[in-house]
């Protein structure tokens, strides 16, 4: 792991991130990058070239506060590489942008969820984030120390092809040298007895080498229910999933397990896309 990428607006949930990933990039000796996202509304004029509707005087102001906070932060980062940048546009936009451009590794970011209308319709800067990123991405919702996450729940359905994943994971598992616990969720619409379900996941922990490790069958009535409530019963410090990254009308009507989790957990999340980009 080399560039560690933090969108950080300064509020307390940002910063909590910030932290989050010094740490990361501490005991991977990793870079760390943060950046600062204006979001600048656009017109556009009778020759349809956009036009910013803030005078230069006031993004001029912005990017002034931006790099006076960042010159504060940088003191609090220890011994770690630091980039830092001023970005203007759409944030779900320049971050998923910038992810491609510098090779990003890891993005952590700190997210307040969606809920209601706007979760169907809009969602949350982090969603977008997580359905389009070319790397894994941590959303947390508080402050939280890697030093403390020892128990990763790592929802399964067992689908072929997750190479690209447990690579990843397993990066991860080590780094923080945590316990995975597997699991199947049972529901209505997807019951597997146990007999059957675990020497499936026998298998697959056997097939991709894991070590240090639990399998699991949890029932509930849905997948999004039941890895939260299976996530608290197990005392859970992280929730690590894989996401299609489903976009347009398929995200829609079908929607995503993972992007719904990030949206209503208090612990961090951690996913990355089933396969590499």
């Amino acid at each position: 792991m080399n560039k560690i990428l933090v969108p950080c607006d300064f509020s307390p949930l940002a910063m909590g991130a910030v932290k989050m990933a010094n740490e990361f990039a501490t005991k991977s000796g990793s870079e760390l990058h943060i950046i600062n996202v204006v979001d600048v509304p656009v017109m556009h004029d009778s020759v349809l070239m956009p036009t910013l509707s803030f005078e230069q005087e006031t993004i001029n102001e912005l990017k002034d506060n931006a790099t006076k906070q960042f010159s504060e932060l940088r003191s609090q980062l220890g011994s770690v590489r630091a980039v830092m940048d001023v970005l203007y546009g759409s944030p779900s936009v320049m971050i998923s942008e910038y992810i491609k451009e510098k090779s990003v590794d890891l993005v952590v970011m700190g997210t307040q969820g969606a809920s209601g209308l706007k979760e169907m319709f809009i969602g949350s800067t982090a969603e977008k984030i997580v359905r389009n990123a070319t790397c894994p991405v941590i959303t947390v919702r508080k402050e939280v120390s890697p030093g403390s996450v020892k128990h990763i729940v790592f929802p399964n359905s067992l689908e072929p092809g997750q190479e690209y994943l447990i690579t990843r994971l397993k990066q991860l598992q080590q780094l923080l040298q945590a316990t995975i616990h597997i699991v199947w969720i049972n529901t209505p619409a997807n019951f597997s007895p146990d007999h059957v379900t675990l020497p499936k996941l026998k298998e697959f922990a056997l097939r991709y080498m894991l070590t240090n490790f639990t399998l699991n069958v949890f029932n509930d009535l849905e997948e999004k229910s039941g890895v939260i409530n299976f996530a608290r019963h197990k005392e859970a410090d992280m929730i690590a999933m894989g996401t299609h990254g489903r976009k347009g009308i398929g995200h829609l009507l079908v929607g995503s397990i993972a992007e719904d989790v990030v949206n209503h957990v208090e612990i961090p999340i951690w996913t990355t896309h089933m396969d590499a980009h």
